[in-house]
């Protein structure tokens, strides 16, 4: 039976969704699983607090569950697609499916490019929240540096102040703190990836892919 791989943004600004599920095209192979990116539509513009990882947990566990209902065994796993994770843990309660999160994937992923991890955040107060999770996962000694770009998500839609917020952060991260790999904070940097890692000579990690591409092996391989 063909399998659907279900990306779906927590926050409800359709952009972020649009922009993820175009770099997801790159996974998109004849054999493979399909991928479809959802957006929630009762989540806020974006998810800048711990509020908002709590507001929106029981909507995502109740939209994964309508999934499983009308879907069944067709669907093949299920990615939340914010850097926060939100809700991750719960939605793992609710689905017998694979439950990927793209802070934890492309954490794990830019492990296996370089030892010393950099993240560009789209906001300092956004820093705190992600370094519970890395002291969580026991990597604060490879999660080495955060850099925040003072945006907002819903700012991300301007693509000249993106990259030059972006190349000062990873320059930063690079110079400064020495870091071998970086990995982007947030899915809606997705269209800025590649253009990134040749900017900085140093591999870049967008967690949206890395998170589907995990959600991809696991599917096939029955995981």
């Amino acid at each position: 039976m063909p399998k659907t791989i279900f990306v779906i943004n927590p926050n409800s600004s359709q952009a972020v969704t649009d922009a993820f599920d175009e770099a997801l095209n790159v996974l998109r192979i004849p054999g493979g699983p399909a991928i479809e990116s959802l957006t929630l539509a009762e989540g806020p513009p974006g998810i800048q607090s711990q509020m908002d990882v709590e507001n929106v947990t029981l909507p995502l566990v109740k939209l994964v569950q309508s999934l499983d209902a009308k879907h069944g065994d067709a669907a093949g796993a299920y990615v939340v697609a914010c850097f926060s994770d939100p809700g991750l843990h719960a939605v793992r309660e609710a689905t017998s499916k694979p439950v990927l999160g793209i802070s934890e994937c492309g954490v794990l992923t830019a492990l296996t490019r370089g030892h010393r991890v950099g993240v560009i955040a789209i906001l300092r107060t956004s820093i705190p929240r992600h370094g519970r999770m890395f002291g969580a996962m026991g990597l604060t000694e490879r999660v080495v540096a955060e850099v925040p770009l003072g945006m907002n998500v819903t700012d991300l839609v301007d693509t000249d102040r993106t990259r030059a917020g972006l190349l000062r952060a990873g320059q930063q991260l690079r110079d400064t703190h020495l870091i071998d790999v970086v990995v982007l904070g947030c899915a809606g940097m997705a269209a800025h990836r590649a253009w990134l890692e040749q900017q900085l000579g140093i591999p870049v990690v967008e967690p949206t892919q890395a998170a589907t591409a995990m959600a991809i092996g696991r599917t096939l391989l029955g995981w």
